[in-house]
């Protein structure tokens, strides 16, 4: 395995709040594959579920691309940055209205192969 290679994938415009994805993303950090899929398969959060799809969307990069196996790979890095947020309106009382920010997030995971 060549030594210092890092494969990722990136999820953009995935309608949860940084905040709330950054909340799975800490549980994931630095484990390797087998015990991230373990932790996003059963963890409560709706966030989780974006999060395992680009896990197995970065296995299938180093696999497809780079021939690793998928469970020698352990999670480098792993953050989520603050998309572009969608603005809309909801009516109030006496004829005003309140902004209803509804966020997005860009999600970046990075593997690498484990030292054996």
């Amino acid at each position: 395995m060549p030594v210092g290679l890092k494969v990722s994938a990136q999820a953009k415009y995935v309608r949860t709040s940084a905040r709330k994805a950054r909340l799975v993303c800490d549980h994931i950090r630095g484990k390797d594959v087998v015990e991230a899929r373990a932790i996003l398969a059963f963890a409560t959060r709706d966030a989780a579920k974006p999060w395992l799809k680009l896990l197995e969307s970065a296995v299938a990069n180093a696999e497809h691309n780079h021939e690793l196996v998928g469970e020698d790979l352990k999670i480098f890095a792993v953050h989520a940055d603050e998309g572009p947020t969608l603005k809309r309106y909801r009516p109030r009382a006496m004829g005003r209205a309140t902004r209803i920010r509804k966020r997005t997030s860009h999600l970046t995971i990075t593997l690498t192969p484990k030292e054996s």
